[in-house]
């Protein structure tokens, strides 16, 4: 190999050949074998590592600077983090570190819901700036990181207006105990008086009674603290004035499916539980359903039956956390609609009463597993044949309150276990008789991620 030695001043250049230093069979453009000692050194470009084997120095230690790790190091000593510092979300850090210690701040990356479509990596954690909340993907959905554990029990049940026949509607609000047994307790008044065939959604805080008639359609949106007492506030408004409507939510987001305008319509409006203002649209149902009802998994809202104006056993669902039209889930085993006993789990959905003509009600409960698709399963009885009870539930058990097949309405509540099938047992007394009332809770079944 020739020696060329550099002075000052001198201008060296290879063209389609290899240099090496330190040996004299190079495989690079350039390879350098030994120490490399630069003073002042400047490379013009992009300078990259693709790939790092080894380890670095016995302490790591990252200043207040932008870092786009894109390779492989290990570290025989702690990270620490000194100052704030970015990690971009095309970053990966493998290490086998026993401990990370921040000293000031660690920033996340953060998006809208719909940003999330560009990190599937399991594991991944951001910061959600439409819910307010930090969220984390398991690899199959994303889902908050929850402050409270809900194992079943915490659950108050809330029911909402309802009628009691001939057109006369209800604006109590009443209460239990789910996991008790005995008599409802006033709660308050919906702030934009009697409406019965609201849609109800709730987070582990907030109920909300969105629509409904009375008999004139409403657009209103009352909401209420559930651990508190006291009468219904303005949320804002439907994108439509509308009534006798399926509601679905998850921890975060609350939907209002199908209704009429008095016209039967398809349409899907969407809100933000924590926060107050307008609905905005969601999507579109596969048919035009009124009186038809919701169910909720953590994940996925259901709209059950209705009339279209034929009545149907369509049970349609929806991702939640997106925006867009509904698909075919399966069928009820009958045609019905006035379906707004359900209650659920985090897995099972339980459809109870419902009618199948104007004047009459069915007594027997079905339920679907909402993780798959399919129809509907027979699971038991309530205690007496019903129409439009309304429903509510924490993980363990479901409620279903007052309903009857005309006036005069019943007053009674029923319960079922949710995660064994069987009858109906009776549980206490609502404060009044009334049908189509709007039940929603703090711990349903959709309240598991987002």
């Amino acid at each position: 190999m020739a020696k060329i030695r550099i002075g000052f001043s001198t201008h060296f250049e290879v063209e389609n050949e290899l240099v090496g230093i330190g040996t004299d069979n190079p495989t690079n453009t350039k390879q350098v074998l030994g120490n490399i000692h630069a003073t002042n050194a400047k490379a013009v470009g992009v300078s990259t590592l693709t790939t790092y084997q080894g380890f670095l120095d016995k302490e790591a230690r990252f200043g207040k600077s932008v870092i786009d790790i894109n390779s492989q190091a290990g570290t025989l000593g702690e990270i620490v983090i000194d100052g704030e510092v970015t990690v971009s979300s095309g970053s990966s850090l493998c290490s086998g570190v026993d401990e990370l210690t921040l000293t000031d701040s660690f920033s996340l990356p953060t998006g809208n819901t719909d940003s999330r479509i560009h990190c599937h990596t399991t594991g991944s954690m951001r910061f959600n700036e439409d819910l307010g909340t930090l969220e984390f993907y398991t690899g199959d959905e994303w889902r908050t990181v929850n402050s409270i554990k809900d194992t079943g029990n915490r659950g108050r049940a809330v029911f909402g207006g309802g009628w009691t026949g001939d057109n006369v509607a209800l604006s109590q609000i009443s209460y239990v105990n789910i996991m008790a047994l005995g008599n409802a307790v006033n709660f308050g008044n919906l702030v934009g008086n009697a409406r019965s065939g609201a849609a109800p959604v709730s987070s582990s805080i907030r109920g909300l009674f969105m629509g409904g008639g009375s008999p004139t359609r409403r657009n209103d949106i009352d909401y209420i603290t559930i651990a508190s007492e006291g009468d219904g506030i303005d949320f804002g408004n439907l994108t439509e004035s509308i009534g006798f409507m399926g509601g679905a939510s998850s921890s975060t987001r609350g939907l209002r499916m199908g209704g009429t305008t008095p016209s039967k319509v398809n349409t899907i409006d969407y809100v933000e539980m924590a926060t107050l203002g307008d609905a905005l649209d969601f999507g579109d149902l596969t048919e035009a359903p009124s009186a038809s009802g919701g169910l909720s998994s953590p994940t996925r809202g259901f709209r059950i039956g209705g009339s279209t104006p034929t009545f149907t056993s369509t049970i349609d669902v929806v991702t939640i956390a997106s925006k867009g039209n509904a698909i075919k889930f399966g069928d009820m085993t009958t045609l019905k609609d006035n379906c707004r006993g359900n209650v659920q789990s985090q897995t099972r959905g339980i459809i109870a009463a419902g009618r199948p003509s104007p004047g009459n009600g069915f007594s027997f409960v079905e339920f679907i597993t909402m993780t798959s698709e399919g129809d509907a399963t027979m699971f038991g009885d309530l205690t007496r044949a019903h129409s439009g009870p309304a429903g509510a539930s924490n993980q363990v058990r479901g409620l279903f309150y007052g309903g009857g097949n005309s006036t005069p309405y019943t007053n009674v509540i029923d319960y079922i276990t949710i995660a064994t099938t069987g009858d109906g047992i009776d549980f206490g007394d609502a404060t009044q008789t009334t049908n189509n009332a709007a039940g929603l809770s703090d711990s349903h079944g959709g309240l598991g991620g987002f």
